[in-house]
């Protein structure tokens, strides 16, 4: 169920009354994009357990840091890599979602090597632990991260494309490989984002490190304008995550 304004916007006033940090559940793109628009008492931060998450917890008020949020990360392993299911998002997704969990209280789960990083709020994370045993036809173990140390995200790739203008619908368009109509149909759906914040306007202009997400398709990073081709397109550097 998404947090919705009067929540997000109780949270930042308790903060200013007491005069202590409080922190939101994890918030999707469309409730961190809501956030923004939203005239708060004081300032808040946001953060997902690791640098460049989608689903992040909001932080209310001036005081902390990052060793303060209420974010665990814990590691989802096959007991036997040889016999186990090739496992996907879906598949991690799934599992805890049949233990009843509530998805505001997850944050990003990362796959690598047939394993599931999954950040979470430290308030479930021992229920996870001990319930959660089994993914598909394989059964895992679950094992709680210290994240600052043990857990790094894979780096995006950087990539060379080739797009009609720096415009977001040109450059979205050009890194997944889709049509004109493709990106009207994402717009017009609400699932393009540059910086966690929802965008309406399909010729918006990209500029250096701006974080671009497309629901359904995965996030990119704008680099920069490298040069034009003959034909008048731009050659654009970009480092997107696979």
């Amino acid at each position: 169920m998404p947090l919705t304004e009067q929540h997000l916007a109780d949270l930042a006033s308790r903060s200013y009354e007491r005069n202590y940090n409080t922190y939101s559940e994890f918030l999707s793109l469309d409730e961190i994009s809501t956030l923004y628009t939203l005239r708060l008492p004081v300032k808040f931060r946001l953060f997902g357990g690791y640098d460049g998450a989608e689903r992040c917890v909001a932080c209310f008020g001036d005081n902390g840091d990052r060793l303060c949020y209420p974010i665990k990360c814990l590691r989802l392993s096959p007991l036997n890599q040889k016999f186990a299911d090739k496992l996907s998002h879906r598949d991690f997704l799934g599992a805890l979602m049949n233990l009843g969990i509530n998805r505001n209280v997850l944050g990003d789960i990362i796959v690598k090597d047939n394993e599931g990083y999954l950040f979470c709020l430290d308030s479930i994370s021992g229920y996870i632990c001990d319930n959660l045993t089994r993914i598909r036809h394989t059964t895992v173990m679950c094992e709680e991260l210290s994240t600052a140390e043990d857990f790094t995200p894979e780096e995006p790739e950087e990539a060379e494309i080739t797009a009609a203008s720096a415009r977001v619908d040109a450059v979205c368009a050009a890194v997944y490989k889709l049509s004109r109509s493709n990106m009207a149909e994402l717009f017009k759906s609400r699932k393009v984002f540059i910086n966690s914040r929802l965008c309406g306007k399909e010729g918006a202009a990209l500029k250096d490190g701006d974080r671009v997400s497309v629901r359904g398709y995965g996030k990119f990073i704008f680099g920069s304008e490298i040069r034009s081709t003959k034909k008048g397109r731009l050659v654009i550097s970009v480092k997107i995550y696979r």
